[in-house]
């Protein structure tokens, strides 16, 4: 590979009717350069000649200014490699001038009206670490994705056209990876639909920023399972719309208490398939109830089935949009907890009466997702390896949720952990005499990652506890973290 020309330095700028000398402007405005630390030491400076096209002077001029700076040990020549900032700079950098001997005055641009006031202290919380260990949350079993074939597939469609791997996306999505969600949403899901309804979006966020944004204008009431989806909640807030929080039982979002406090509700958010974070399954009479309460508020429902896949229990729960008969529930899907987070892939199947809607925001709006990951998806998915991928992920994350449980034994009494048939994460019920913050923070201080209740929560909850995520734990890891909250419950008593 041929060496790299050094840094481009197109800031310099000469003025040849000045009276001072070229040669005199460059070697100052060079110096400036390294003293102000736009050049670091180590860097490789451009070839002579390079830098004397690229300024519009001659090369003799460039020489002359560089000998100057490497004289002053400004710059030093190796011989066969070029010119570089010397390493002995570091001890010469100006420091940066104080905010006092500043001429400019920083400005504190004007906020929106979202970010100063729609944004309240709920969303404004530290992020959780996202690596494998226990008992980090909403991350799968990284360890055993099948690298090894993904890898291939990637070689495949990188060596293809660079108009297929470069270019710009599809707005609407690659139409084989949409043909192939479709196929894979009827087989497992039960839910038949058109590749059309499919637009393929830079992951679930994006997605529910983008219905939000055609939907709901500001301070329009949205219905919002508490507790719930923060990522999601952020989303919609973020784009002016008022949250509402609605009870949640062990049969799902409370139809009644949504009615009692926003009959009028413009679009209602909910996760029927696993309650995020409680795990409970939406029953089929509160699905009904919901289906109902649309249609008289003539409002529509976001239905987050981010982690469907993942059902180890006899029979799967229904799909909130597989009943619906009317054209109100949009489904939002995710790659995150199925494949992988760094893909930033999901998508978002809309109503046949939404989607000229979307197809005409996605043109005017969204360059799309890059072609080649969703190519590489949709092979993945074609070939059979993600079939293959998400039955073996349900019996790992079965026996990882089984050494969950098990070890949740010893504990009996102090964290009641409520078990679960999907998804890998569960939630440990605290007595009222510990406090759930000072848990996290004690089990933080080992190594080991909770998320007390209370963080998914819009309004008071009469819920104290834990989540505990088991998907990314190897079963030893969970062990150890399970031990290490037996020895920390002691300090965290609160009588």
């Amino acid at each position: 590979m041929k060496r790299h020309a050094g840094a481009v330095l197109s800031s310099i700028k000469i003025d040849k009717t000045a009276e001072k000398k070229i040669s005199i402007q460059l070697y100052m405005a060079l110096r400036d350069l390294l003293l102000t630390g736009a050049l670091t030491p180590g860097d490789r400076m451009p070839a002579t000649r390079t830098l004397a096209q690229e300024i519009g002077v001659s090369r003799t001029t460039v020489i002359d200014a560089t000998d100057r700076l490497i004289s002053e040990g400004l710059l030093e020549a190796r011989v066969g490699a070029g010119t570089f900032v010397s390493e002995a700079l570091n001890a010469r950098l100006a420091p940066k001038p104080s905010q006092e001997a500043s001429d400019i005055t920083p400005v504190v641009p004007r906020l929106s009206h979202a970010t100063r006031h729609a944004i309240p202290d709920f969303t404004l919380r530290s992020r959780l670490p996202h690596k494998s260990q226990a008992f980090v949350t909403a991350l799968p079993a990284l360890d055993a994705f099948p690298m090894a074939q993904w890898a291939k597939l990637s070689a495949r469609h990188w060596r293809k056209d660079r108009d297929h791997i470069a270019g710009y996306g599809e707005p609407f999505g690659y139409m084989p990876l949409r043909r192939a969600i479709a196929r894979q949403l009827n087989a497992s899901r039960g839910i038949k639909c058109d590749p059309e309804q499919i637009f393929i979006t830079n992951g679930a966020q994006r997605a529910f920023s983008l219905v939000g944004g055609m939907l709901v204008n500001p301070g329009e009431p949205i219905w919002f399972e508490n507790p719930g989806a923060i990522g999601a909640r952020n989303a919609f807030v973020a784009i002016g719309a008022r949250p509402i929080p609605v009870a949640v039982d062990e049969e799902g979002l409370c139809i009644e208490d949504g009615l009692a406090k926003a009959p009028y509700f413009r679009l209602a958010f909910v996760t029927p398939s696993h309650q995020q974070p409680l795990g409970h399954v939406m029953s089929l009479s509160r699905r009904l109830a919901l289906l109902k309460a649309a249609n008289e508020a003539d409002a529509m429902i976001v239905e987050d089935d981010y982690d469907g896949e993942f059902y180890f229990g006899d029979q799967p729960p229904p799909t909130l949009k597989s009943i619906d008969t009317h054209g109100r529930v949009i489904y939002v899907g995710t790659f995150s907890k199925s494949l992988f987070p760094a893909l930033r892939l999901g998508f978002v199947l809309v109503p046949e009466g939404l989607v000229e809607s979307f197809e005409r925001v996605c043109l005017t709006w969204l360059a799309g997702v890059p072609t080649v990951t969703q190519a590489i998806v949709a092979e993945f998915m074609d070939e059979g390896m993600f079939a293959t991928h998400i039955r073996t992920m349900r019996q790992l994350y079965k026996h990882r949720h089984d050494t969950l449980m098990a070890e949740s034994a010893s504990l009996a009494g102090d964290i009641d952990l409520q078990p679960t048939s999907s998804g890998f994460h569960a939630v440990g019920l605290l007595s009222n005499r510990y406090d759930e913050d000072r848990i996290v923070a004690e089990a933080a201080k080992h190594g080991i990652t909770t998320a007390p209740l209370s963080r998914y929560a819009l309004g008071r909850i009469p819920q104290r506890g834990i989540v505990l995520g088991f998907g990314s734990s190897a079963q030893d890891d969970i062990r150890k973290g399970m031990k290490v909250l037996k020895k920390i419950l002691p300090v965290c008593c609160t009588s």
